[in-house]
């Protein structure tokens, strides 16, 4: 690994992405190559507003929050690479292909959220990006994802 790998804690995160309770799905990236890869941690919880319908007999994370938190990962990544921390940063998807779930993630997991950039620039508007999440070392989610980013005027 390189020394130059950089990570984001919660009030980092929050100072980079828009997103709070309860659509908050990263709680910490690590691993941050520039704007290649990184990888996000998700401690699932029982006490998320998703699992309260989804399903109250059985907690199944939703897959598309799954797929969400890799997203979220992602604009992290490209934030701190950015150092767009305080500047008002917004992502939005424009498209999720190839995307299979292999596994349940429930209450108790701790979700990795593994982001390559397959496409993209500094400055660029959009993205690509490959995602992969995993409980254990089983894959739980596997997906390619297409984001614009919507950087500040200067």
């Amino acid at each position: 690994m390189s020394d130059d790998l950089k990570s984001a804690d919660i009030g980092l995160i929050q100072r980079i992405i828009p997103h709070r309770y309860p659509f908050l799905l990263v709680d910490k990236v690590v691993d941050i190559d520039g704007y290649q890869t990184a990888r996000g941690i998700k401690n699932v919880t029982m006490n998320e507003p998703h699992f309260q319908g989804h399903f109250p007999s059985k907690p199944i994370m939703p897959g598309v929050t799954i797929v969400e938190a890799l997203a979220q990962t992602s604009a992290v990544m490209v934030g701190v690479a950015m150092d767009m921390a305080d500047k008002d940063l917004l992502v939005y998807f424009m498209g999720i292909d190839n995307c299979k779930f292999r596994r349940m993630v429930v209450p108790g997991d701790v979700l990795e959220m593994q982001v390559t950039t397959t496409r993209g620039k500094p400055g660029g508007k959009v993205w690509k990006f490959h995602g992969l999440a995993t409980v254990d070392g089983e894959v739980a989610c596997e997906v390619d994802f297409t984001a614009m980013m919507d950087l500040p005027k200067e």
